[in-house]
């Protein structure tokens, strides 16, 4: 799985089959790994803009509520999937403002274009393309979102290269993602279902935190923060009884956190 195409592969794949799904089964019919754990903890009830029928329980966070959405913005929704977090911003941008979805899975796209429609919502367009190389010119967006899609990117680095070139100087990023926190176990990384369901694709935090200021963001904050307890239920395919318990007492773990970070001026 060390070939970032073939990851990809794996990647686009699995999302597709989760399109698809949905689909066929309606909101709700598939989530980030077994469905035994809540990625996101408080969920969306409550949360203006929130549309059912685009949540895929793919997310390990709330970045709008960080990301300090002003109407008339242009936001940009990196792998927006079903386009939840995007409808969220489309209500807070209003109608002078646009959100842009970029995702890499057509099907996820046909899904997120049918629920635009289904909704009339003028202020949203769904674009195909990858995040190491978005579709976007320079300085063109606000303010970048994203929910537990970057840690599936490959090539990291590059990923928050791009969001650099798209923002507007002074502009800003939030971003939901997965991180490590020590060692994981070698079977859990090698897992393709475990990656494209959020948690093996992770990098340290430290690494994670190292990435961003390597390409000068400022202001860069941790707004949230969660260790995500996997059920032994999903470990025990993986790992035998006597490595759950060595992991569990180790200290090392899988969390969800929220960065926010600025574009210089």
């Amino acid at each position: 799985m060390s070939d970032s195409t073939q990851i990809k592969g794996v990647v686009k794949e699995k999302y597709a089959e989760l399109a698809r799904a949905a689909s066929c089964c309606g909101p709700g019919a598939c989530d980030c790994g077994s469905g035994d754990t809540s990625m996101i903890g408080d969920g969306y009830g409550g949360i203006e803009g929130y549309v059912p029928e685009a949540d895929l329980g793919l997310g390990c966070g709330l970045p709008t509520r960080h990301a300090g959405i002003t109407t008339g913005q242009t936001v940009l929704d990196l792998g927006s999937g079903a386009g939840n977090d995007v409808f969220i911003a489309a209500r807070e941008v209003g109608p002078s403002g646009s959100v842009i979805g970029l995702d890499m899975t057509p099907d996820m796209i046909e899904l997120a274009c049918r629920n635009a429609t289904a909704r009339d919502a003028k202020n949203v367009e769904f674009v195909l393309g990858e995040i190491e190389n978005i579709p976007l010119g320079e300085a063109s967006i606000d303010v970048v979102v994203s929910n537990c899609v970057l840690n599936l990117v490959p090539d990291k680095r590059a990923a928050f290269s791009e969001i650099l070139r798209v923002l507007k100087p002074g502009a800003h990023f939030c971003v939901s993602d997965i991180v490590t926190v020590g060692q994981l176990p070698a079977a859990v990384r090698r897992s393709a279902e475990m990656y494209a369901g959020c948690v093996a694709g992770a990098i340290e935090r430290s690494e994670y935190l190292s990435t961003i200021a390597d390409f000068g963001f400022v202001d860069v904050v941790v707004k949230e923060e969660r260790r995500i307890d996997l059920p032994d239920a999903q470990l025990a395919p993986l790992l035998s009884k006597a490595e759950i318990a060595a992991y569990r007492a180790s200290g090392n773990g899988i969390f969800s956190i929220t960065v926010v970070g600025k574009k210089p001026a």
